[in-house]
């Protein structure tokens, strides 16, 4: 393709991404297989294209006179981002071959007038709604946690399994394999590899061997915070994708041995609605038991089974195991459960704004709205998790946004409906054997001595994320 094709390409792929609600990289792959006519070396710098063009998306808006297609984004970026003069601009718009139309008068003029002084959100790169909730987090470090959130490309975390090796022994494995890994700050667990240029993780053979799995730092901390040890009974109530799960199932030593891990997977999942039963007859309430012995009892929890089929050969591959049940729309399926359990973990459902540096096009789809109905959904759902947490129990929850209209504004209804919930010092939750100590200094000072954590790419190095820990006293 030519330098003038691939920008006609990357125009229409950001068209794509803004008419749909799939993440950038998948676009980006339904574009290439469409389209096999196009190299690796074609494919990388359409996708380099994309991704500067929505990392930049609201100063180039702003430069472009308020036009959001595609074409009028990439035209700016060769201007704002690369520099080009606008000759050399014009002859990546000759209208020859498979390259973009010439510039039109409008176009011309948008690319050569001064910008003028940028607006603040325009400079930082942030929705412009979600800067006064920066303000008020941040303070005057607003413009920098919103630059690390935007602009860097994120690293590649990784959790090694201590279930199945040590950190070492994969550090050393990954080097014979011609990557350069480092040991993450915070996590005891964690392994972080450069994005550039972006590794195949999955192709590695430590990952096929479950010695692996990738998840950012920040989520591993997550996971250190709840204290789970062996002999206790672990709800994580919102399992999604299943990567707390995995963490959780690793504190749980001694490990699932290879033929109950094998039974785990056969084993059916449990399918509640809140008045009992599949909805295709009655069924016997379920019991609390664990499904292989182990060193916890770990109950992972979701309402869509995909989600809970997907973790299955997740756990198969580690070596670990847990009860997967599916979690009625109002909460039903966890009677067996109230006041059972030892450390319920919340991950709520939330914005993903924590992840805008690895999902930069979902910063520009988030709307107000979508926050709010987020916010009332985090208090229904921790409400209902906290019913199963035993007195002298721990509630974490987590969520990886940024904003304050989800996080502290989540915590604060959850503390003035549930009086029966005490905060827990996160110096206090500091203290698991997966924790540097780096962490416990550094963390502890980020929590001014308090129960609610905030973690960002600017002051951790790691995924923006939030966390409140409590304990249940009656």
């Amino acid at each position: 393709m030519t330098p003038a094709a691939r920008l006609a390409a990357a125009a229409s792929v950001l068209d794509s991404i803004a008419h749909s609600r799939q993440p950038a990289e998948v676009v980006l792959k339904a574009w290439s297989a469409a389209n096999r006519y196009a190299g690796s070396k074609d494919r990388r710098a359409i996708a380099d294209r994309v991704y500067k063009v929505i990392r930049a998306r609201g100063r180039l808006v702003w430069a472009m006179g308020g036009r959001e297609d595609g074409r009028a984004l990439v035209i700016g970026s060769l201007s704002l981002i690369d520099g080009l003069p606008l000759d050399d601009i014009d002859l990546l718009h000759s209208g020859e071959g498979y390259g973009p139309r010439p510039l039109s008068k409008q176009e011309r003029g948008r690319i050569t007038s001064a910008p003028g002084e940028l607006p603040g959100w325009v400079a930082a790169g942030l929705p412009e709604f979600v800067v006064e909730d920066f303000k008020i987090t941040f303070g005057d470090r607003w413009s920098e946690e919103a630059h690390e959130l935007m602009a860097p490309r994120a690293p590649i975390d990784l959790r090694v399994n201590l279930a199945k090796t040590t950190v070492a022994g994969v550090e050393a494995e990954l080097v014979e394999g011609g990557l350069s890994p480092e040991r993450t700050p915070w996590s005891a667990a964690g392994l972080r590899l450069s994005a550039e240029p972006p590794p195949n993780v999955q192709a590695l053979e430590a990952f096929k061997q479950g010695h692996i799995e990738i998840q950012d730092e920040g989520s591993q901390v997550a996971c250190w915070l709840t204290g789970v040890a062996p002999g206790m009974t672990v709800v994580d109530y919102c399992a999604g994708g299943g990567g707390k799960t995995l963490g959780l199932a690793m504190l749980g030593q001694p490990v699932a041995p290879r033929a109950a891990t094998a039974e785990v997977e056969a084993a059916p999942v449990a399918t509640w609605s809140p008045v009992g039963g599949d909805g295709q007859g009655a069924a016997p309430k379920p019991k609390a038991r664990p499904v292989v012995e182990m060193g916890i009892r770990l109950f992972a929890y979701d309402v869509v089974q995909k989600r809970l089929d997907n973790i299955r050969p997740r756990l198969a591959r580690a070596g670990v195991a847990a009860d997967l049940r599916l979690l009625g729309q109002n909460g039903g399926g966890v009677e067996d459960l109230v006041r059972q359990a030892d450390v319920v973990l919340v991950d709520a459902p939330c914005s993903g704004s924590g992840t805008w540096r690895r999902r930069p096009e979902d910063a520009w789809r988030l709307k107000p709205a979508e926050v709010e109905r987020l916010h009332a959904l985090q208090v229904q759902i921790l409400g209902r998790a906290a019913e199963l947490v035993k007195p002298g129990g721990r509630l974490v929850f987590v969520t990886c946004s940024m904003l304050r209209g989800e996080n502290e504004a989540t915590a604060d209804a959850f503390e003035e409906n549930h009086p029966e919930f005490a905060p827990v010092p996160v110096a206090e939750a500091l203290t698991g054997a997966n924790l540097t100590d780096a962490a416990r200094e550094r963390l502890g000072v980020l929590a001014e001595g308090g129960h609610r954590l905030r973690l960002s790419p600017a002051s951790t190095g790691t995924d923006g994320f939030f966390a409140a820990v409590y304990e249940r006293t009656a």
